[in-house]
């Protein structure tokens, strides 16, 4: 078996090959194309398999995928948990590279799932639509600088950005130059909010088929693009064994500080599955207005520990219960709340 090391950067990248007996057979800086990447295919000894293994960064799959195709047997590692492992005080690419490859020869990468292509490009149209939504919120800070700069006060709507709204911010009169900023920005926004439409267009075409989402649609708080955030980054609940693993991954759990006897349980774990965290986290805040049992056990957390902890508590509970529904293939049904755990109940 020959193991390969990669030190990926954006134009090039570093590799080391090893045998079975650890020894350097190949290192070398190769240009990160697929042609450069064929011709070093070449270059290994022949006849032994290859495994090849890099570090998850921003922009992993470029590579990853032309490793696949290329039939290397390529696995991403988690870059934080590997530099755990393996930090030096001297920090190369060459080490870098060299230490990568050690470590899947002796079978200690901590791998990061890698979902199929596929789900990625779908996993994409949910980001795009995620970064429109975070444009749309910057146009609409900055339109409500415009008119508090103005001393304008907001008229009584529900929606300033709604047809009424927008009808009157158009008819306003403002001073230079924030007559032609205020006209900008509401142009801005109705481009970025048809943008945002035809997003979620692609995504109902490209997940309405998925067989998990009609399951998660039927969650309290939990609805069609929630629910597609959730399935995707979930790719299989058979992937966990446990609701607890499922909830760890997701940082739905508090971390823990343990020296002794002493113990100190903190905020929620970093290093999880954010994407997902968040979908669970919004879907919560909704769960606890319109259904009586997550609302229930809400107020009950919330009196002893605060608003924040208590939506934490609804948003674990309800990753737990997705589990379980997904699991075995039911759809949730409401039960009545009680105090215990038990109460969990999907049919």
């Amino acid at each position: 078996m020959i193991y390969l090391g990669i030190d990926h950067h954006k134009a090039w990248d570093q590799v080391a090959a090893i045998n079975d007996g650890g020894e350097v057979v190949l290192e070398c800086r190769v240009a990160s194309t697929r042609d450069a990447w064929e011709q070093l295919k070449i270059a290994l000894p022949k006849g032994e398999p290859v495994r090849a293994v890099l570090e998850a960064g921003w922009n992993w799959g470029k590579l990853y995928d032309v490793l696949e195709e290329l039939g290397l047997n390529p696995k991403l590692a988690n870059a934080l948990k590997v530099r755990i492992i393996a930090e030096s005080r001297i920090k190369t690419d060459k080490r870098d590279a060299l230490a990568l490859a050690q470590l899947l020869r002796m079978g200690w990468i901590p791998e990061v799932h890698v979902p199929g292509r596929e789900t990625r490009d779908s996993k994409n149209l949910l980001r795009q639509r995620a970064w429109l939504i975070r444009q749309r919120t910057g146009i609409k800070n900055r339109i409500h600088s415009i008119l508090d700069r103005n001393h304008l006060e907001l008229p009584e709507l529900s929606d300033v950005f709604g047809a009424r709204g927008k009808a009157w911010l158009k008819a306003l009169k403002l001073r230079a130059p924030d007559d032609l900023l205020l006209g900008a920005h509401i142009d801005l926004f109705d481009a970025v909010q048809n943008k945002i439409r035809e997003s979620e267009h692609w995504i109902d075409a490209a997940l309405k088929e998925h067989p998990d989402l009609k399951i998660l649609m039927g969650l309290p708080g939990v609805g069609k693009l929630l629910g597609a955030l959730i399935a995707l980054e979930i790719d299989g609940i058979a992937r966990f064994e446990t609701p607890e693993k499922l909830c760890a991954y997701a940082g739905l759990v508090p971390a823990l500080h343990q020296s002794g006897l002493n113990s100190h349980h903190g905020g929620l774990i970093s290093g999880c599955n954010r994407h997902l965290r968040y979908a669970f986290i919004e879907a919560a805040w909704t769960a606890v207005r319109v259904s009586p049992y997550f609302s229930a056990g809400h107020r009950r957390v919330k009196a002893k520990k605060g608003s924040q902890v208590a939506v934490g508590a609804a948003a674990r509970k309800l990753c737990v219960i997705a589990f379980h529904c997904l699991q075995k293939r039911r759809n949730y049904v409401e039960k009545p709340y009680r105090f215990r755990p038990a109460a969990l109940v999907v049919s």
